[in-house]
């Protein structure tokens, strides 16, 4: 990491002038390599566990704003200090915190640190970082000093086999993953868009200048006062000083808005900022930056000074001026300007400037596709863009999770482009001017060169010739439609083309040559549609103006063909036309909306019909549009009806690795539904998954494979199945070193495959139960909930309850309650039930997790009703020990299961009925719940439909029967009518408790009879 903090983080001026230690900026770049950095940390402990417990040569030593209670289990606290469990050889902690000062010695201290921290794991990463600027050198010691530029792979490795240290092994691991993630930041440093320059002298001029204009005293001004710090003007319009200069600044001015104090401002090449302000002697400025950096200064101001943004709304005229300084051509410079340039620079900086001079004019030429969003708040909406407007904000919400569009990207300004750039322009000046002939030659000679190349896709659309290329589509002359639809498809690969494409309606037009005879018109517009509508918009352009409906037409092509070998040059041209179609339709049905078109212009009996034949080209899109549209339950219901699932199944046997991660990822979405997975296992699909699962090296298949296994998974015969062919050993291998999409797929594989027996001892044996309680330190939602449901059907069996115990795995289920997802919440306490079951000193085990019990109790104020469930039943084990019971019971467990009483949810009742019931055994509880309104709805229980529900209420019933009030509550609320009924149940635990409890009532009124004439 030293290469990446030294040559790529922003630090503040002393830092990176080497005085002090400085700090982090605040910039998006330095946030964004945080949040890598501390994903790696995270992810350490149960990525590489081993390298994880290695004890760095010097601490890594900070100050933290934590508080010590913070830190629970694992970990001796008092009231300043913190010493974990854990530690060296020589028995010294690995983590030692003494406010506010904190010393870390191992990546798996390191990871279980930001786990506590939560939301500030930022702020501690961006801690550790400044207080150890070469925190390699403390991990692995100064001989890897990264800061000195050999940080290389070879010479680590070199020393580290030259070092005597037994732990040698571990540091070349841990070597490699630092410079792994050294090369990983540096990368993601170069590719971070913030890095491109925006701004200009002569752009930040006019803004300067427009804003001096309305600028003075009075209300309706947009500022007091706007100045430059100095009035010298250097050659190339900057202000700044030439020192400055080299950092990308132009120049810093004063601005007075009517509500704030006076700012000082930067303009630079990156954007508008705030800086330090002036000195004391208000000669110098502290250059420093303090705060975000903004696109332009208009936008600065507007967040800075809320009266600015409320006047620059009122005035019109300002917008008006400020349109017409971004759509005004830019000037050439002086001719004095321009020889003052020439002798500070190079010929080959000569060359430079003159493209960029160029390019400034391309960028005004294609200036006009971007909107202005003052423009759109002062232009008078009428007619059809009204309801278009109106039409676009009442869109479906299910869209506006997809994927986002790309940011437009320019080619810079002093980019060396290669000669092709230029050439393409010349090209596009002859389609642009030319007659018929000149314009079909230009089209084939465009053709020849590389469109796959981002150069000479950006060098079509910089010279305006995406206009000209969809201008095209429009005329009568068909090989202009087809060289123009032949260069669109190869460039709308690149994601601004994309959206240049539906920013100049090309949509529409490409959507109206679906309807054209000519069949390859209809390929050509097809595929490139499916290359456009990868983006969110661009999807609701195709559906609005009728594409969905054509594009499921053109499925419709092949009911007259025979096999292919027999086929006629027609019938591959129809099967050519359905497979183009399949593929728009595979990119528009990422959309809910689209999903729905689909449906009902009819499309899932023609992909059914499409599904049979032999052609892979089309199997691919086909199946693909199937598994997206199989995420709703109207689509699920119609390939049951469409007989789709066979034909997945048989594809599952296909040599090409796309179709059969397709087919998996359909049956995946499909196999939520019990008849789906029956009918999988009755087409013999089960055993192409379990073979597919051996190859490893495709992870989007394996991620898929697994899915589908882990869908399949819930039918317990399909599990029986799975065990025959041998896919359990195989899923237990598969709990390391794999990617986390594939890890949830395996543990939910495992969770349902281990509620047999049988299937619980086959992960015991194969060495499952480490790796599956090692993932419970994960921070992934879904795959904490699978883990959690997997652990716990393993604690069913004792013997592999014994190594759960024994790796913690309790502790980590424990200390999941506090996770803030709902779901993991009622996972884990789920998994925590079987463990209590089957621990062996279960009592003392409970009671030796410090808070634990407070924990558990406080989860029933919980809004979430499978946490209250899952919490009622882990209470119900742990309330079998008196202790604990009795410690429940000072914490208020009373009370708070009261307060749920009155619920209609059966799943809860159930539950909840079964822990006052064992509650009932301590002290005055049942006297307790009668005070807390608990008796009379539990009555009501009864009526219900469950079985269990019946059963865990006469129980608690029962108990409560034994205080005098409760039984007269229950008399008063009809219990002993319902409990009659009951006593004739199969359910001999059933009989026994509403026997007795009726036994209880009808006591009492014995006795009081009795006192009555006594």
């Amino acid at each position: 990491m030293g290469v990446v903090l030294t040559r790529c983080a922003q630090w503040t001026a002393a830092a990176a002038a080497g005085h002090g230690t400085g700090t982090l900026e605040i910039t998006p770049l330095n946030e964004a390599m945080l949040k890598e950095i501390s994903r790696f940390v995270e992810s350490f402990i149960y990525k590489h566990p081993q390298e994880a417990k290695y004890v760095f040569v010097e601490p890594l030593e900070w100050k933290t704003n934590l508080d010590p209670s913070a830190f629970e289990s694992g970990y001796v606290v008092s009231a300043t200090t913190v010493k974990s469990e854990e530690v060296d050889k020589d028995g010294q902690p690995l983590l030692f915190f003494s406010v506010p000062q904190i010393k870390i010695r191992s990546f798996g201290q390191l990871s279980c640190l930001l786990f506590i921290a939560k939301d500030t794991k930022l702020k501690e990463t961006q801690a550790c970082i400044e207080a150890n600027r070469n925190p390699v050198a403390n991990i692995l010691g100064m001989n890897y000093n990264t800061k000195k530029g050999d940080s290389s792979v070879l010479n680590i490795l070199d020393k580290i086999t030259k070092d005597d240290d037994p732990e040698s092994e571990i540091k070349m691991k841990i070597a490699i993953l630092l410079e792994e993630l050294d090369l990983h930041l540096l990368n993601y440093s170069l590719k971070h868009p913030l890095l491109e320059i925006h701004l200009n002298s002569v752009t930040v001029k006019k803004d300067i200048e427009l804003l001096k204009r309305f600028s003075g005293k009075g209300e309706q001004t947009v500022l007091e006062s706007i100045e430059y710090t100095s009035d010298y003007e250097f050659s190339n319009g900057c202000r700044a000083p030439p020192w400055r200069q080299l950092h990308g600044e132009i120049c810093y001015v004063l601005v007075k808005p009517h509500d704030v104090e006076t700012l000082c401002i930067t303009c630079s090449a990156e954007g508008v900022f705030l800086n330090g302000g002036k000195t004391d002697d208000e000669e110098e400025i502290n250059y420093e930056r303090k705060g975000a950096i903004y696109k332009d200064l208009v936008t600065f101001l507007k967040e800075k000074s809320a009266k600015f943004s409320e006047n620059m709304s009122k005035h019109t005229r300002f917008n008006e001026e400020q349109q017409k300084v971004k759509e005004q051509p830019k000037k050439a410079p002086k001719k004095e300007e321009a020889d003052a340039l020439h002798k500070h620079i190079t010929s080959s900086n000569r060359s430079k400037l003159e493209k960029n001079q160029i390019n400034l004019g391309k960028n005004q030429m294609t200036k006009r596709l971007e909107p202005s969003l003052n423009w759109k708040t002062t232009v008078d909406v009428k007619g059809k863009n009204a309801d278009k407007i109106e039409e676009i904000l009442s869109e479906s919400s299910s869209e506006s999770e997809e994927d986002e569009e790309p940011p437009d990207h320019r080619q810079e300004a002093n980019a060396d482009l290669p000669s092709e750039y230029w050439q393409i322009q010349k090209l596009v000046k002859y389609l642009k001017g030319g007659n018929q002939t000149a314009t079909v030659i230009a089209l084939c000679s465009m053709r020849d060169f590389n469109l796959a190349q981002e150069t000479c896709q950006l060098a079509i659309r910089d010279v305006g010739g995406l206009e000209v290329l969809i201008n095209l589509l429009d005329t009568d002359e068909v090989k202009c439609k087809i060289g123009s639809l032949k260069i669109l498809k190869e460039i709308s690969q690149n994601p601004q083309i994309r959206r240049n494409i539906v920013d100049l309606g090309g949509l529409p037009v490409m959507v109206n040559i679906l309807d054209s005879p000519h069949k390859m018109l209809k390929c050509l517009a097809a595929e490139t549609i499916a290359n456009v509508a990868k983006f969110r918009r661009a999807r609701q352009a195709v559906r609005h103006h009728g594409g969905i409906t054509k594009l499921v037409a053109l499925l419709d092509c092949t009911q007259n063909s025979t096999e292919p070998a027999q086929s006629s040059l027609y019938d591959e041209r129809d099967v050519e036309v359905a497979r183009c179609g399949a593929l728009a339709l595979w990119s528009c049905s990422k959309s809910y909306a689209n999903k729905e078109a689909i449906r009902k212009a009819g499309g899932i009996p023609l992909l059914a019909q499409l599904l049979k034949t032999s052609h892979e080209n089309m199997l691919i899109p086909v199946v693909g549009t199937l598994q997206e549209c199989a995420s709703e339950e109207s689509y699920r219901a119609a390939i049951k009806a469409e007989r789709i699932i066979e034909n997945l199944v048989k594809n599952l046997n296909s040599e090409n690795e796309q179709l059969q991660e397709h087919c998996a990822m359909a049956i995946y979405q499909c196999a939520e539904d019990e008849e789906t997975r029956d009918l999988v296992r009755l087409h013999g699909g089960l055993k192409p998954l379990a073979s597919l699962l051996n190859n490893t090296d495709n992870k989007e298949r394996l991620a898929a494979v697994t899915g589908a296994i882990w869908k399949c998974s819930i039918s317990k015969e399909n599990v029986t199945k799975f065990r025959e062919y041998k896919a359990i050993e195989t899923l237990v291998g598969l709990l390391t070193d794999q990617p986390e999409e594939v890890l949830v797929n395996v543990v939910g594989a495992l969770g349902e495959c281990c509620q047999d027996h049988e299937n619980r001892v086959i992960v015991r044996k194969c060495g499952g139960i480490q790796p599956l309680v090692n993932l419970l330190v994960g921070i992934n939602q879904a795959l904490l909930v699978n883990v959690t449901k997997a652990v716990g059907a393993c604690a069913v069996e004792p013997e592999s309850m014994t190594i759960i115990d024994r790796l913690d795995g309790v502790r980590l289920l424990w200390s999941l309650l506090k996770n803030p997802h709902p779901d993991v919440k009622a996972s884990a306490a789920w998994a925590l039930c079987p463990c209590i079951q089957n621990a062996k000193d279960a009592g003392e085990m409970v009671r030796s997790f410090v808070g634990g019990l407070e924990l558990v109790v406080n989860l029933l104020k919980s809004d979430n009703k499978e946490v209250l469930a899952s919490v009622c039943a882990a209470i119900t084990n742990i309330a079998k020990d008196q202790e604990n019971l009795a410690v429940i019971t000072d914490h208020g467990v009373v009370p708070l299961l009261s307060k749920l009483a009155n619920t209609n949810n059966d799943k809860l009742r159930h539950h909840l009925a079964e822990a006052i019931s064992h509650c009932c055994m301590w002290g005055r509880n049942k006297v307790a719940f009668g005070e807390h309104k608990a008796v009379a709805p539990l009555v009501r229980y009864l009526k219900s439909n469950d079985t269990n529900v019946h059963r865990a209420t006469a129980q608690a019933l029962y108990q409560l029967s034994e205080d005098a009030d409760n039984c007269i509550t229950m008399h008063e609320n009809g219990a002993v009518k319902l409990l009659l009924d009951m006593v004739g149940s199969p359910d001999q635990d059933l009989q026994e408790a509403a026997a007795g409890c009726i036994s209880n009532i009808r006591r009492l009124a014995l006795a009081t009879e009795k006192a009555r004439y006594t």
